[in-house]
């Protein structure tokens, strides 16, 4: 059974993610990504055999098909995790991050179990908080770790991400910079997860620094189109 369906940890959740891909030189057009010349997908996860298993299977896969487009993978390359050793991290996501809340009106009744939150609204730090701590619950790491402030959110933003049997909705979200403190090991962790839910449907991938260390993994790809 795989990881994808059947999860990891005390809490069944899916430690990997991935980035939307980025192609510099791109042609842009009204409401789609711009594809074309050499570009950069990026993978993460905070299991090493994760990341092994990935960079094996892309080192012997010439193409990735992404939807509409073919990805032709001309270098793989590990890389190292930003050190996190003052105990605080600011984390900023390149794709919207999205977080379900209690789904119960004013007088604690559930009136929906769709209940996505934006930040801001009454439950988003609270649900956020304690996504940051299940993560860390699962990878047996300290948990005691926590938002201290939201510094940017960007606009409200949907996609539609394929479930098993096709596409399962639309998640809304938006992109976020956040100052989360926490030991180490959990934020390094993190950082090569993601933040929120959605994680391994590409929702919540937190920026690589400008300094070559940065996810645990990228491929480098031209676009054909």
């Amino acid at each position: 059974m795989s990881l994808h369906d059947n999860g990891f940890g005390r809490h069944r959740l899916v430690p990997f993610g991935y980035s939307a891909p980025v192609f510099p030189a791109g042609r842009r057009g009204p409401g789609a990504y711009p594809v074309g010349g050499p570009g950069v997908i990026e993978f993460g996860s905070p299991l090493p055999e994760v990341i092994l298993a990935w960079a094996r299977a892309l080192e012997s896969t010439p193409v990735l098909a992404w939807g509409p487009v073919a990805f032709i993978v001309d270098q793989v390359e590990l890389l190292d995790v930003p050190d996190f050793g003052s105990g605080t991290a600011v984390f900023r996501t390149s794709t919207p991050v999205v977080m379900k809340g209690s789904g119960r009106d004013d007088s604690g009744a559930r009136t929906t179990r769709q209940a996505w939150v934006l930040p801001g609204a009454p439950e988003w730090e609270v649900y956020f908080t304690g996504n940051l701590q299940r993560k860390a619950e699962t990878l047996g790491l300290d948990p005691a770790v926590a938002l201290e402030r939201v510094r940017w959110v960007g606009p409200r933003r949907a996609f539609a991400v394929a479930g098993q049997s096709g596409v399962a909705g639309k998640k809304p979200g938006a992109c976020v910079e956040v100052e989360v403190v926490g030991a180490p090991e959990t934020l390094a962790a993190i950082h090569s997860w993601g933040l929120g839910q959605a994680n391994a449907t590409g929702m919540g991938w937190i920026e690589s620094p400008r300094s070559p260390a940065s996810k645990l993994l990228s491929a480098h790809a031209g676009a054909a189109v």
